[in-house]
């Protein structure tokens, strides 16, 4: 008599581990709700978590599509810290037996169509001031040194100012800010490092220098979530947050997590980057949140001999996203070296050059966000 296909999977999936804790993924329930149609359609929940090697989906997949009459196989990634029917997987060392709950029994001849996932309402953080998003259409075009430096200048003239480095495949924010060690924890809160009078979490502060990032989306928001909740920002007039380049899991995370007052736009006069920063934007337009100006980075260099601009990478790119946008122009940032030396090592602009030309472009630009959110003078 041939074995039921519940079974069948069951088996397939035993021998499976975790390579992070060497237990069974089936036994340890950290893959469950095991469904199957008659045809052999199946469906399956893997519970990951930050540790885990995100590979084990495939792994999953490719173990049930070798089971005798399994005909498809969706496996649905969950964050493992999230609750879920039947409770979490238990941890490795466990000897309760798994309860029955975990499988699902064979559904009808037709798979019922999958309902979208319900998505959290934003949850508001008061004490977190103003959520501004910097972001950028594609990478190299000095999101970050911008980002640096508009959160020191607003801490200047005195607002309290914290900057989360969410670009967590890039975490280039603790070298650009001088600081990088592991955050200590107290009461169970991340307490931020500081620097330049501007509280700082990064993920560069919690992994090693060459440790890739190689995560998917529950991952990505479980991070984002855990710096916006689980950091002891104390309260601020504003929260900078350094996005990665492009419209991935990070930007749908942030917003979905909590409010964003706004988003800052950072390109570059040429052509290809302003089209890539355009599809950023609509991005933010089409999830509900405002774009405040567009900042054009490395607009011009100043000819040391007669002072003049000149367009080393064109010009009117960021004008005319503006334009397009129906946005301000909020600055254009001339290409200085003395800026990409200052990130380089620690000492951003506006602190080691604060008479330049470059740091009062991006003084101004600070100025000039505080001015679209109608925020009055620090207290």
């Amino acid at each position: 008599m041939t074995e039921p296909l519940q079974a069948r999977l069951a088996e397939a999936l035993a021998p499976l581990a975790n390579p992070r804790t060497g237990a069974s993924l089936y036994q340890t329930q950290q893959v469950r709700d095991i469904a199957a149609t008659r045809d052999g359609k199946v469906r399956v929940t893997l519970l990951l978590g930050a540790q885990d090697d995100p590979t084990l989906a495939r792994q999953v997949r490719q173990t049930l599509e070798q089971v005798e009459g399994v005909t498809e196989v969706r496996v649905d990634v969950k964050d493992a810290t999230e609750p879920a029917a039947g409770g979490h997987y238990k941890a490795p060392g466990a000897t309760a037996k798994p309860p029955a709950s975990r499988t699902l029994p064979v559904m009808g001849e037709a798979a019922p169509a999958p309902r979208a996932p319900a998505v959290p309402a934003p949850v508001t953080y008061p004490q977190l001031g103003r959520i501004i998003a910097v972001s950028s259409g594609k990478g190299g075009v000095g999101k970050s040194t911008v980002t640096t430096n508009l959160a020191i200048a607003l801490a200047k003239v005195g607002y309290h100012v914290g900057l989360m480095d969410a670009d967590i495949y890039g975490p280039n924010i603790p070298r650009m800010m001088g600081v990088d060690e592991a955050p200590p924890v107290q009461d169970d809160k991340i307490q931020p490092l500081v620097a330049h009078g501007v509280k700082i979490i990064s993920l560069g502060f919690l992994i090693e220098r060459d440790q890739p990032a190689i995560w998917r989306g529950p991952i990505v928001m479980k991070i984002i979530t855990q710096f916006l909740r689980d950091v002891n920002w104390g309260r601020l007039d504003f929260l900078l947050v350094d996005m990665p380049p492009g419209t991935g899991d990070a930007q749908l995370s942030l917003v979905q997590a909590t409010n964003v007052a706004g988003a800052v736009i950072v390109t570059t006069p040429q052509e290809v980057a302003v089209g890539d920063a355009l599809r950023g934007a609509k991005m933010f337009e089409r999830v509900g949140v405002p774009v405040l100006g567009v900042v054009e980075n490395m607009s011009y260099f100043e000819s040391p001999e007669t002072g003049k601009p000149m367009a080393i990478f064109g010009a009117g790119g960021g004008k005319r996203l503006a334009d397009e946008l129906k946005v301000p122009l909020l600055g254009e940032v001339p290409l200085y070296p003395p800026v990409l030396e200052g990130a380089d090592h620690g000492s951003p602009i506006v602190v080691s050059g604060p008479e330049s030309s470059a740091a009062r472009k991006l003084t101004a630009i600070a100025q000039a966000i505080v001015a679209q959110l109608g925020v009055g003078a620090p207290a």
